[in-house]
Parts: C-alpha cells; sequence; structure tokens
C-alpha cells in the first residue's frame, strides 16, 4: 500500500496543512488531513468496481477553517451534548459554552478538537497503511479540566476496512468521549439525498430527548416508531412517518442516540446498504451507543467537485457513549477519564459490495 501527500491550504492560526492519501490494492482510498484530524474523503468501488467518493466534504481548507456541519470531523473533548453545558466531577460544577442554540454544549465547545492543528505521522505496511494524528489539549481549554494527551489513528486495509482507533490520558480527572462525524452517502457524495439507504441499527430503545435533543435520563424503546431499525429501513420511509413520531420533530428528522443491544462488546452496531450501487457499510464498534443524524438541517455550497449539500445528503453514525452522560449516572460506562487509566476505544467503518 502507499500513502501520497499534498499540501492543502494554510490554517487559520496560519499553519500548513497536509492532506495524506491511504491508497490499497483495489485503488481504493481514504484522505485526511492534520487540521482537525479531519476526514475528506472515501474513495471506494461500487458493485461493478467504479470508484466513487462516499465522504462529503470539500477540497479546500477555507471551507474546512469555516461552518462546515462538521464533516468528517474529530469532535472532542465531548462528542454530542451535554444539558446546560454543566457537569459536576468529584465535588466541582463546570460550566462549558453553550455554543448549541445558546442553551446547550455541543461536540466539544467553541473551538474544539476539530478546530485544532494535529501532529501527523503516517505508517506505510505491506496490507495496510495508517496515519496517527497527536494532540495536547491543555488543562482548562474550553473549561475542561486536565491536561488531556490525544491520539487519533486512521487505519485503511485492502479489505477497505477503515479503522479509527482513539487513545487518551489525562493529568486530573475529566470527560473524554471522542467519535467521528463524516456524513455519508454511498452513492456518492454528490448524488442527492440518501432516502433510498437501508439502514439497520442493532438496538432496542433510543435516548429519550426532549425538545432541544438533551436525554431526560430514560429510555424510549423503538418498537412501533420510525426509530426501529432492528429489521432494516428505508431512510426515505422513516422520513416520511417522521409525524407519527414526536422524538423526530425537534430534529426534523434523525439525530438521535440509539442504545446498543451489545454493550461494550466489540461488535457490529449498524449497517448501511445501498442496493443501486451495492456498496454497504458495516459499523463495528466497542462504543455502547451511535448516533444516527441525516443531515436534517444542511445546506451548504461549494462541496467537493462543486457540490450543493442539502437536506438529507448524507448521513452520520457517530459511535459513543450517551449524550449528557455526565448528567446521567445510569446511562451504560462513563465518560469520565482519571489519571492512571486511559481511553481506548475503536470503530471500524467496512466498505463492502455485493457479490
Amino acid at each position: 500500500m502507499s500513502i501520497t501527500t499534498r499540501p492543502f491550504g494554510t490554517a487559520p492560526c496560519g499553519a500548513p496543512v497536509t492532506q495524506y492519501t491511504m491508497t490499497n490494492k483495489q485503488g481504493a482510498s481514504v484522505s485526511v488531513i492534520n487540521y482537525g484530524a479531519i476526514l475528506t474523503g472515501i474513495i471506494v468501488p461500487d458493485k461493478d468496481g467504479k470508484l466513487a467518493d462516499v465522504a462529503l466534504g470539500f477540497d479546500s481548507m477555507e471551507k474546512y477553517g469555516a461552518g462546515h456541519g462538521a464533516m468528517g470531523d474529530t469532535v472532542g473533548r465531548y462528542g454530542n451534548r451535554i444539558g446546560k453545558g454543566r457537569f459536576t466531577l468529584d465535588g466541582v460544577t463546570y460550566q462549558l459554552a453553550l455554543n448549541d442554540h445558546g442553551r446547550n454544549h455541543l461536540h466539544g465547545g467553541n473551538a474544539g478538537f476539530s478546530k485544532k492543528l494535529w501532529e501527523a505521522t503516517p505508517r506505510e505496511e505491506a496490507d495496510r497503511d495508517a496515519v496517527s494524528f497527536h494532540y495536547v489539549s491543555p488543562d482548562g481549554e474550553e473549561n475542561y479540566p486536565g491536561t488531556l494527551d490525544v491520539t487519533v489513528t486512521y487505519t485503511w486495509n485492502d479489505m477497505c476496512d477503515l479503522i479509527i482507533r482513539y487513545e487518551a490520558t489525562t493529568d486530573k480527572a475529566t470527560l473524554c468521549n471522542l467519535t467521528n462525524h463524516t456524513y455519508f452517502n454511498l452513492a456518492g457524495h454528490d448524488s442527492g439525498n440518501i432516502r433510498d439507504h437501508i439502514v439497520y441499527i442493532d438496538a432496542d430503545v433510543i435516548t429519550d430527548v426532549d425538545s432541544e435533543l438533551i436525554p431526560r435520563g430514560s429510555y424510549m424503546p423503538v418498537s412501533q416508531t420510525p426509530l426501529d431499525m432492528r429489521e432494516g429501513l428505508r431512510l426515505g420511509d422513516g422520513l416520511d412517518a417522521m409525524d407519527t413520531c414526536p422524538q423526530m420533530g425537534p430534529a426534523h428528522g434523525y439525530d438521535h442516540n440509539f442504545v446498543l443491544r451489545k454493550g461494550e462488546a466489540m461488535g457490529l452496531a449498524a449497517c448501511v446498504h445501498h442496493e443501486e450501487t451495492g456498496r454497504t457499510m458495516e459499523v463495528i464498534t466497542d462504543q455502547p451507543a451511535v448516533q444516527l443524524y441525516t443531515a436534517c438541517t444542511t445546506d451548504l455550497a461549494g462541496g467537493k467537485d462543486g457540490a450543493h449539500y442539502g437536506q438529507y445528503c448524507g448521513l452520520c453514525l457517530e459511535t459513543q457513549h450517551c449524550p449528557d452522560d455526565p448528567n446521567n449516572p445510569q446511562f451504560p460506562g462513563t465518560t469520565v477519564l482519571r489519571p492512571g487509566e486511559k481511553y481506548d476505544t475503536t470503530t471500524i467503518y467496512a466498505f463492502r459490495v455485493d457479490a
């Protein structure tokens, strides 16, 4: 396999940005940049061997430096929402940025990990390539306690498995809930909406949310709702039935955390299939939950190849611990990381085609 590099413009801080592209024996590739450890492209074959980019994104650093809907972002320190931006840890209450409609905290704050310059280390092997990104988040950044030392490694192999490993340590008790915010469209990033995608999620319940998409602390069964994806559901059918499910109204579609039946064991969390191209993406993780987001309010011009990304242009499957976990200790697992512990979690996006 091989890794190629090219200049990708200049970060807002004035530093040069580099794009790294890992290409396998099928000619399929994954591209990432050291600004934000952002995933900028995933080019994979369809059932006829035709290659297409199935990750939404942009051709220029200027777009990623501005508002870009978190496309491809590495999200941290805390993926998803924290109600009222407030949590208490070891008797100390911390107030975080209210960057979600001025009411709640979202995706790490005003300048989360996706706005940082990371140190990149590429590694080539015979049947796989990897690029590791390293960033040290100082104590007090975005008002989170502790210095968090983070490494995110993207690995791409000849099987078209995209493996993302997140590692972190801290010198003071803090929160850590890292994820990736890539928008997928298996028909191709510029092909329109994802209503014809069939999605399976291995979950009996979601975390019940209020009108601001903050968990109420309880679970809602998915049975007999458009949130039931245990047998696979065409997204268009689910979106057409949105009015029957009060949970979907505030989001204008899917923006929900599914609590996985497998728990924190490594296993299949979700599967996406696009019949016309024959492409399938399996999501395998050791995280206990996954957020399905369907670009419910997206309206972005200037995408790759001049694409305009509109409503329902892609879907995100963000593996994670449950949102607002620090205020809901009854949720599975914990997002608290303490000195001497290691945050170490892996998610695989496996791309396959119909035989």
